[in-house]
Formats: C-alpha cells, structure tokens, sequence
C-alpha cells in the first residue's frame, strides 16, 4: 500500500507563528503509512495573474504538491477580519486548474482573540467551497486564544490536542474511504 500524502499549508509567513507550530504538531500525528509535507513556499509565489501562469516555478511547485497530495491542511491566522492575502492569493492560482477539487481538506484558524479567527475560517470556507474541496461538518476547526495553549513550540492544551487528533484522523479516514 502507497503512503497517503498530506500537503500542510500555513497561513502566516512569520517564522514564530502560532499556525506553523500547529501543523508540525499535527505531522506527530502521522502514522506510517502517511508521509506530512509542510508546504514552505507560499511567499514566492507571485500576486494572481493567469497571463503570467506559464513558466512560474514557484506556482507550478505549488500546484505539483497540491494535485500529488491525497488530502490538505490549511491553517491560518485572521488578518484584518479576513484570510491572509499570501494565503488567498495562492488558493486563487488553482481555481481554474483544480487542484483540490474533490481533494479532503481540514481547515484550521487560529488566533489570540477570543473568537478563534472565526472570520478569517468563514473566509477560507468559502474559498475552499469554490474550488470544490471535499469537507464536511467535521473539517475545521477554530482555536480561540491560541497563544495560551502553546508552550515551547509545540501545542500543550491537552483539549486542543484532542480536538487536533480528531481532526486529523478525519481526514485520514476520508482519504482512506475514498481508495
């Protein structure tokens, strides 16, 4: 049996970020049989213009990982009530060549704030909505003040922990039922 491939994509480039530190703790999760990516690529790709699209390295990188990956994790921060523009940005480049169309995605914000990025999550939900993922009522996941449940790099609220396996057993079982 092939390993199932899992593309990890944080929202934030800032190299101390809250949801950087949660996708390396969601690859401890991995079992085996899983290889875990974490996409690093995001800032080089170029501001969306599909007359730009043929012979950009970074945006075919981006799109080889994405179509190569059996399912995706997205986790972002909220900036200015939204979802990070290097992040939308990327996610724009694959709307007409559908990458993760019918791909299982788990969607993640998290944020200092009390109410867990959750508009920056209905943002994002949307946006994966477009481009045709494959989500259900159990694929995100908001975490309110994140920075009190994470201690020396990794997560160590032991309910975010549990809420973090979950959900990644989630897609793991929808890939799974899905070959």
């Amino acid at each position: 049996m092939k390993p199932l491939k899992i593309t990890a994509i944080s929202g934030s480039l800032k190299s101390t970020s809250a949801n950087s530190t949660i996708l390396k703790t969601l690859s401890a999760f991995k079992r085996d049989a899983v290889q875990f990516n974490i996409y690093n690529g995001l800032e080089d790709i170029p501001a969306f213009n599909p007359d730009k699209e043929q012979g950009n390295a970074a945006v075919a990188e981006f799109k080889r990982q994405l179509k190569e990956a059996d399912g995706v994790i997205i986790s972002t921060p909220e900036y200015a009530f939204g979802v990070p523009g290097v992040l939308k940005n990327a996610l724009d480049w694959t709307v007409s060549s559908g990458e993760l169309n019918e791909k299982p995605v788990i969607a993640i914000s998290a944020s200092p704030m009390y109410a867990g990025g959750d508009k920056a999550m209905t943002s994002l939900l949307l946006t994966l909505g477009a481009l045709g993922t494959k989500m259900t009522e159990h694929s995100s996941l908001s975490i309110a003040n994140v920075l009190n449940k994470l201690k020396d790099g990794a997560v160590s609220d032991q309910a975010t922990l549990d809420q973090l396996h979950a959900l990644f057993d989630h897609l793991i079982n929808t890939i799974a039922a899905e070959q």
